[in-house]
């Protein structure tokens, strides 16, 4: 939701579902990524990229078929485990001294606990606000635990 330019050539857009759909407001939504994959189990080699956006879902409560799940994504039982490997996974494909913009929506589920689930402290980030953006930079010993 948060791009400008989903097309843009730099940029390589991993979701792992494609969706065309109108929501019960009128507007559409379209989630047609260049990859579908797991962002636990990514389909790149190690340190592919200068730059990643890991934005995954956030909700733990939303109906299945309810525009917020189709909007955002769902998280299951297992998020805290699934968030971490997301986030080894960004790391792992980041190249060294990249950087990770990870964001968050604590509607649901604290900043807190996402944290604590990662063991990751960010260099910066934004805390003003439900939805947080944080930085983090791959080989930055001093943001671990």
């Amino acid at each position: 939701m948060f791009w400008f330019d989903k097309q843009h050539p730099d940029a390589v857009y991993m979701d792992n579902r494609e969706l065309d759909d109108v929501l019960c407001d009128g507007r559409t939504l379209n989630v047609n990524p260049d990859v579908i994959a797991d962002f636990r189990r990514m389909p790149f080699a190690d340190e592919s990229f200068y730059f990643v956006v890991f934005d995954p879902p956030h909700l733990l409560k939303a109906g299945e078929d309810s525009w917020l799940a189709k909007k955002y994504g769902k998280l299951g039982p297992d998020w805290k485990e699934d968030i971490k490997q997301g986030f080894q996974e960004c790391m792992r494909v980041l190249k060294p001294n990249g950087t990770l913009i990870f964001k968050w929506n604590e509607d649901q589920v604290s900043l807190g606990e996402v944290l604590r689930a990662i063991d990751r402290r960010p260099l910066f980030g934004n805390r003003r606000s439900k939805t947080h953006w944080l930085v983090y930079m791959k080989d930055d010993q001093r943001n671990i635990g």
